[in-house]
């Protein structure tokens, strides 16, 4: 048996920041990961290391106003919270409000963090200034990605370790809560048997040993639901969004199964806003997988033409890059698993990033030649790789044989060419004037009166038949599984509520376990930027309040 001040459970972002915190006030903390340890930050590695903040100096350098009034308006309109159960998340929506527009930038600046120069306008929502989406840019990329935001953390467990302070136990998984006269004072469960698979993917869960820690405190930083597609399934919110895909692709490993909520809950804990969840409809097979069934997600700019899979054109808000939930309600409405972006190479190449810290060489390695190869002529390299081995892309010069293209990969004829002709053409008139009826054309004018856009996001208007910007591209693009929204309640200082509304005494929870702070501070939908940010906020305020 182990005894501690503090037991974490997960080596993710949110367990090292909470860890950090802990150690730093003296606490003895032992961390403990089913993973091995080259799995050390969990999801965050993966991650394009996007962060929300509010009238940072890289909004103000390109002539963004933003402030935090702004950015409540954007949040209470996007999150909606009209439950019961969200007096804790609107009050940890509130606080994590303040927190990003104002200590949150200089305090990861001062321990190491910078961030790309140009401003990222993701989610831009619905279309009314009182509801869903981002008003300005405010997703700012780490430079160095996912394992930069991690690198801090890293650092001061590390740190700490070697003053005797933090214990790390890897492959290390619980299996229970202990509980003592109704206090949580630590966990139990099975060692596993060592494995040594890279980074995402499968490890075995082969018994080895028993292992108990006993602790003052127990911190659960266990993350999310997304690799265990049949407990999505299960939350799915039918009534919202429709019926759940039949077929998704994974946007996280297989490990990230939610088995912590269940056992949390046996412990007195409780999970609300289950139904609330954040998945993408651009997401793509990876042509390279590192993990099952493993899906990577366009980020598109907002020039390409979004179809169904008969090839019929979606309606705002359903436009690239504006508004993730409505997009999967709309895709859902079709009762097929996939939907289609048809664009140029012109707009391939300046509006199609896709997320990750593997698939961002240059910015992950913080190469500015290999940056600078973004404005040149032709589509990033990983974006390249996938035209060229991707099985969901189709490269033709015509639409008709693009459209033979779409209707082979799927099996089905299911695309009419004369159909899907008349609608491009209709929308590809509209670029003849300077104005337009159309949403999605007036979006894109829009975009590109933010130098952001212009510079690197948005490409040149233009009519998606010349044949001047071909060859034309059809993407395929399948739900990919995520985040979850809600999770173990909790309380402002992260102790985790008990079904009688009241602590439990001795638990506590942190990151996207706990929907990023009092079981879902985004409520219904998500801003971007904020999950990185939810993870480090609820877990330093949990490695402070124990």
């Amino acid at each position: 048996m182990i005894e501690c001040d503090v037991l974490v459970i997960g080596a993710g972002l949110a367990g090292l920041v909470a860890a950090a915190e802990a150690a730093e006030r003296g606490r003895k903390v032992c961390i403990v990961e089913q993973e091995g340890e080259q799995s050390v930050g969990g999801q965050a590695f993966w991650s394009l290391g996007g962060l929300f903040f509010v009238d940072s100096p890289e909004q103000r350098l390109l002539g963004i106003r933003d402030n935090l009034g702004l950015a409540r308006q954007d949040w209470m309109g996007s999150a909606s919270f009209d439950r019961p159960e969200d007096y804790w998340p609107r009050r940890w929506a509130e606080a994590y409000l303040e927190f990003a527009a104002g200590e949150k930038r200089s305090w990861l600046y001062q321990q190491g963090m910078r961030w790309f120069p140009v401003v990222g306008w993701a989610e831009r929502g619905g279309g009314l200034a009182h509801g869903h989406g981002n008003s300005v840019p405010r997703f700012h990329v780490t430079w160095g990605t996912g394992p930069a935001v991690l690198a801090p953390f890293v650092r001061r467990v590390r740190e700490a370790e070697a003053k005797g302070l933090v214990t790390l136990l890897f492959r290390h998984q619980v299996d229970d809560l202990l509980v003592q006269d109704g206090v949580v004072c630590g966990a139990r469960g099975s060692v596993l048997q060592p494995d040594a698979s890279v980074r995402g993917r499968e490890t075995n869960r082969i018994f080895s040993a028993l292992f108990e820690v006993r602790a003052g405190a127990t911190i659960v930083t266990s993350g999310g639901i997304g690799g265990n597609h049949d407990a999505v399934r299960r939350r799915w919110p039918v009534d919202r969004l429709g019926r759940p895909p039949a077929k998704m692709v994974a946007g996280v490993p297989a490990h990230v199964d939610g088995r912590m909520i269940e056992i949390a809950e046996r412990a007195g804990g409780r999970e609300i806003n289950s139904d609330r969840m954040w998945h993408y409809t651009e997401g793509v097979r990876n042509w390279d997988p590192i993990w099952r069934n493993h899906g990577i997600r366009i980020l598109p700019g907002p020039s390409s033409f979004w179809c169904d899979a008969w090839g019929n054109r979606f309606t705002p808000p359903a436009m690239p890059g504006f508004d993730t939930l409505g997009s999967l309600k709309a895709i859902c409405a079709t009762g097929q698993d996939h939907s289609w972006f048809i664009l140029t190479k012109a707009i391939i190449k300046k509006e199609f990033a896709l997320s990750g810290s593997e698939q961002n060489p240059d910015i992950t390695g913080k190469d500015i030649r290999l940056l600078l190869k973004r404005l040149g002529k032709e589509p990033p390299g990983p974006v390249r790789a996938f035209m060229d081995k991707g099985e969901d892309f189709v490269v033709r010069d015509t639409l008709e044989s693009l459209v033979d293209g779409m209707n082979g990969l799927t099996g089905e004829k299911r695309v009419d060419a004369s159909r899907l002709r008349t609608q491009i053409e209709a929308r590809d008139r509209e670029f003849a004037n300077p104005f337009a009826k159309d949403a999605q054309v007036v979006a894109i004018r829009g975009a590109r009166r933010y130098l952001g856009d212009r510079l690197m996001r948005t490409a040149r208007p233009h009519a998606l038949l010349d044949p001047r910007a071909g060859p034309l591209i059809a993407v395929r693009l399948h739900i990919l599984t995520r985040k979850s929204l809600g999770g173990l309640e909790t309380d402002l200082s992260t102790r985790v509520i008990g079904h009688g509304g009241d602590p439990v005494p001795g638990l506590y929870a942190a990151g996207e376990v706990a929907g990023f702070g009092g079981g879902g501070m985004h409520g219904y939908n998500a801003l971007e930027g904020t999950f990185l940010g939810g993870c480090i906020f609820s877990a330093r305020v949990a490695g402070r309040a124990v």
